[in-house]
């Protein structure tokens, strides 16, 4: 087992195993030897078949401060790959060196008998199971975290505040035809490129801190073969949200009025965060399992490496900023007590 110190070996233990989102189960069952071999009380939170968190927790029932993270990955998994300074691989940054580092922190904390805990949760990246199931069972549980310290990459700043995230499949209909008589049918491609082009002419709310609301087109399908008038069509969309998410949705359907239909997908709302003295602080715009975590405690928001090398093939984070992660860690807690 790697020293409580040695976060860098212990990130890569966690990234040597694939565990893209919806197949955790490996990595959770590890995770759960890991941490009961290092002393920790462990908690099962069933998620679905063979998906479960862990929490560990040093006493009974808290009240605690607990260190979280996600240990889901976007795909493809990259094996990770250690080059003089830097750590490259999926889950470097997005989270699996993050949850080292907070695994060597509560080690330290539990040592000098701070009231810590971990939570380490799946799903992150697609629905948030795992963080709604955790907090599900904190409510009934008889534990009790004071506040929660979330940890996604965010270039080593406490994070003042992040984005929701608001997820809207658009479809239009059309009527099929032979496409070299197009004049007997309707595109409903032709209909949904259309909308599309309007985008980024929509006025989306506003928010003093958070900044502007933001809309990405995630994919596009329709149609049936090159030779036929495409009878449907669909895009997905993911609105990073500063506001309530009916205001973004009233703005979605003034715009597909009677040209459209709208799905509301899995959305989490906006939120602001608290802060500690002595750290840098930032705006994030990525969404993050915070916003379901309500029954944890005041949440905040801290992590090394940066966001913009995450979900990306060259996802990375520096061994000294995962050091000293360690360290910020162990400082926000003592903070925070």
């Amino acid at each position: 087992m790697p020293g409580s110190q040695d976060v860098v070996a212990l990130a890569q233990q966690l990234m040597a195993i694939d565990s893209t989102s919806g197949h955790e189960g490996e990595m959770m069952a590890h995770v759960h030897q890991l941490l009961e071999q290092r002393g920790w009380g462990i908690t099962r939170i069933p998620v679905s078949e063979r998906r479960f968190a862990v929490l560990a927790r040093a006493g009974a029932h808290g009240p605690v401060i607990t260190l979280s993270t996600h240990l889901d990955t976007v795909p493809p998994y990259l094996p990770p790959r250690l080059d003089g300074d830097v750590l490259w691989g999926r889950g470097a940054c997005d989270a699996k060196g993050i949850a080292a580092a907070m695994i060597a922190a509560g080690d330290t904390l539990r040592a000098e008998g701070a009231p810590v805990a971990l939570l380490f949760v799946v799903g992150e990246e697609v629905t948030h199971d795992g963080a709604h199931a955790a907090n599900e069972w904190i409510v009934d549980s008889g534990f009790v975290s004071r506040a929660i310290v979330d940890g996604e990459p965010t270039e080593s700043k406490l994070g003042r505040g992040t984005k929701g995230a608001l997820r809207v499949t658009v479809r239009t209909r059309g009527q099929p035809a032979h496409s070299a008589y197009p004049h007997l049918g309707h595109s409903a491609i032709e209909d949904l490129v259309a909308l599309l082009a309007q985008l980024p002419s929509l006025e989306f709310p506003r928010h003093e801190l958070l900044g502007d609301t933001t809309v990405n087109i995630g994919g596009i399908s329709g149609g049936v073969a090159d030779n036929v008038v495409a009878p449907w069509a669909e895009a997905r969309l993911m609105a990073r949200t500063v506001s309530p998410a009916d205001d973004v949705m009233r703005v979605f359907e003034r715009w597909a009025a009677g040209r459209a239909t709208l799905e509301l997908g899995p959305m989490v709302p906006p939120v602001t965060l608290g802060t500690v003295p002595g750290f840098e602080t930032d705006v994030v715009a990525f969404a993050t399992d915070i916003p379901v975590l309500g029954n944890w405690g005041t949440p905040y928001l801290y992590g090394p490496g940066s966001i913009h090398v995450a979900h990306r093939d060259d996802e990375h984070v520096r061994l000294d900023e995962l050091r000293a992660a360690v360290d910020a860690y162990a400082r926000i807690v003592r903070s925070l007590l």
